[in-house]
């Protein structure tokens, strides 16, 4: 009996011993919190629409520079739709992510998407087009106050001090289509006759309809201010089929406005360089994500393409 307890407390003595000099399982695993330490932060990116070649650009340039920094960056898009993309902000703060970057559909209906965001303490960026409230902690975006001012003096100097011209107006609320037009009449109101300005969406489509329509009842017209390139594209088929001679000038330097100005169709574009304004939203990100300072506007160097 003497012998079995002895054997049973060299037994216990050995788990003890055991149980003192082993790490603990815990102490192995991957720390779960600790990823914002090694930067590994994940991004959500609300766009207002991907049916449009200056947003596919945007967004390429956002994605390069997330591969860059080793970001997670979660795109949605909002097809023009301004209750879309406050749903499509609700499911990126149920992913969790770290910062909303949101180019809006709309600067007044982004408001509430930008405030569910600030309840749940995640950073807000907005991304060529502001937002009318909530609160936001850095804009990227290129000047389109001065963009559209450039565009009124390349018009007054292709067709001349008082000559009638048109004006096709991006989205109604957005500050891109507000700003631009902003800065159009800057100049134009001073210099030009502006007989009609119209909504065309920031669509080709409505480009081409809106400006069919604008022709049939200004047969003077001389020149065509557009806030972006798809609806000077559509303007420019609308002119070409009626086989009048009118100057258009768009907003974007998108490829196809581009080839259009190489070719001598496209009397200008403004250059935004998208691929710039993407890439600075996530660093943007990846700055304020680091602990380092963020500026509230971030602007993106405009230039003119002419011929």
């Amino acid at each position: 009996m003497k012998k079995l307890g002895l054997l049973m407390a060299l037994a216990v003595l050995s788990l003890l011993v055991i149980a003192c000099t082993t790490e603990s399982p815990v102490n192995d695993a991957p720390n779960n919190n600790a990823g914002n330490d090694d930067g590994d932060f994940t991004v959500g990116f609300s766009i207002s629409t991907l049916n449009n070649p200056f947003f596919v650009t945007l967004q390429e340039g956002a994605e390069e520079k997330a591969d860059e920094l080793g970001i997670q960056l979660n795109v949605v898009d909002a097809q023009d739709d301004n209750s879309k993309q406050v749903n499509d902000v609700e499911d990126l703060i149920q992913q969790g992510v770290d910062v909303i970057l949101i180019n809006p559909t709309d600067s007044s209906a982004v408001v509430s998407a930008v405030e569910l965001a600030n309840a749940e303490n995640i950073p807000v960026i907005t991304v060529d087009r502001g937002a009318d409230g909530g609160e936001v902690v850095a804009h990227i975006a290129s000047d389109n106050i001065a963009g559209g001012e450039m565009a009124g003096e390349l018009l007054v100097e292709l067709v001349g001090e008082g000559a009638e011209v048109a004006e096709l107006e991006g989205i109604p609320g957005s500050s891109a289509a507000r700003e631009r037009g902003e800065g159009f009449n800057n100049i134009a109101t001073e210099s030009l006759d502006v007989v009609t300005s119209q909504t065309a969406n920031f669509d080709r489509a409505e480009g081409l309809s809106v400006m069919e329509n604008i022709l049939q009842g200004n047969p003077n017209i001389e020149g065509v201010f557009a806030h972006n390139d798809e609806m000077a594209l559509g303007a420019l088929e609308a002119i070409e089929a009626s086989g009048r001679d009118v100057v258009v000038i768009g907003f974007d330097a998108t490829d196809d406005a581009v080839t259009a100005v190489e070719n001598g169709r496209l009397a200008g574009t403004v250059a935004q360089q998208p691929i710039m304004i993407g890439e600075s939203a996530v660093q943007a990100a990846f700055d304020l994500l680091s602990g380092e300072d963020v500026e509230d506007f971030i602007p993106v160097d405009l230039e003119l393409v002419t011929e």
